[in-house]
């Protein structure tokens, strides 16, 4: 190297420039810090859902993160497996990230009040949605369901109905796990119009996970056990497709009818081939819309409402292209789901 060369490169390195890259680096500083105060100002909401393998979930999930893009909030979400200590770990992990509110779906009722005594602790708003929490339990934010006693009561008098225009009496169950105060209350609400209307309950058979696979087997229980067996009343949506499929299977759509709870496009099309009686619409996608909106709310320092039950319609193969039905099944699923 040259003398030339050498002169220009200390008065390169020289203490001018060291200024200037000095401000640079503070400059750049300043600009990162204000970008991470920028993010540590949006508020997060977390979504623990008690499975993400159940479509249901799934489209709750959706809500919730469609919701929180409208209120520009981040979104996070959680699997709890059915498991009450994984749920705990999500909650704790959620702490640790800092989210500030959660919005659940707990793996039962009876798993819900460790999760809130350490929510309260953090002063952490919480919904839930589909399943509410333990009775007694009052430290939460809001829970977003469905208005379960009416609807169960509303779909056994329908099933009971149908049972009687077949020529029995006799109605049989495909429940959901009795655990869930949302399933204690159709179950209320059903028995309640069965004793009323004079139809008998004579099997109620509870699902341990929620499959197709288990309520056909359960359906072909149910009619091989009880011939006389009229209609089926299913809490859940698998519970209306295992019974149809058992019902093609025999030859016997129509014969006996089916009735159930949620909605799906497999379901809404076995409604439109005849295969099913009746749908009461749980809107999954607007319990999640809803809940992320009190919990919001609650953040900021608006109105909250701690119980709100969403109405169940029922839609039938002659009601379901109605525009109020179609309104309806679009806060059920969301678009990529399938056809409404």
């Amino acid at each position: 190297m040259d003398k030339r060369a050498s002169k220009a490169v200390k008065g390169f390195t020289g203490r001018p420039a060291a200024r200037v890259v000095a401000a640079s680096l503070v400059a750049l500083a300043a600009a990162f810090a204000s970008h991470t105060t920028l993010a540590a100002g949006k508020q997060t909401v977390a979504y623990i859902a008690p499975s993400l393998d159940i479509s249901y979930w799934q489209w709750v999930a959706y809500g919730v993160k469609q919701r929180a893009q409208e209120l520009g909030m981040d979104y996070v979400e959680f699997t709890s497996e059915n498991s009450p200590a994984k749920q705990m770990d999500n909650v704790r992990t959620a702490m640790t990230r800092g989210v500030n509110a959660i919005v659940i779906g707990p793996v039962s009722s009876t798993s819900t009040p460790p999760v809130l005594r350490l929510l309260k602790s953090k002063s952490v708003p919480v919904a839930f949605t589909g399943i509410g929490p333990q009775a007694g339990q009052t430290d939460y934010t809001s829970a977003v369901t469905a208005n379960n006693y009416d609807t169960g009561k509303a779909q056994g008098t329908y099933v009971c109905k149908l049972a009687k225009e077949r020529g029995s009496n006799k109605v049989a169950m495909l429940s959901l796990p009795q655990d869930r105060e949302n399933a204690q209350k159709y179950m209320k609400g059903a028995k309640e119009s069965f004793q009323a209307d004079g139809c008998e309950l004579v099997q109620v058979l509870e699902t341990h996970g929620l499959t197709v696979n288990e309520a056909v087997q359960q359906a072909n229980d149910v009619l091989t056990a009880h011939p006389d067996v009229k209609a089926i009343y299913g809490m859940y949506d698998e519970a209306a497709t295992g019974a149809a499929k058992a019902l093609q299977t025999r030859g016997m759509v129509g014969k006996v009818a089916v009735v159930t709870a949620d909605g799906s496009p497999t379901t809404i099309k076995l409604l439109r081939d005849g295969a099913i009686q009746g749908i009461f619409l749980q809107e999954a996608v607007g319990q999640g819309i809803d809940a992320t909106t009190q919990v919001f709310n609650a953040l900021n320092s608006k109105p909250t409402t701690q119980e709100l039950a969403l109405k169940e319609p029922l839609v039938t193969r002659e009601t379901i292209d109605h525009p109020d039905a179609q309104a309806t099944v679009k806060r059920v699923y969301p678009p990529s789901a399938g056809k409404y």
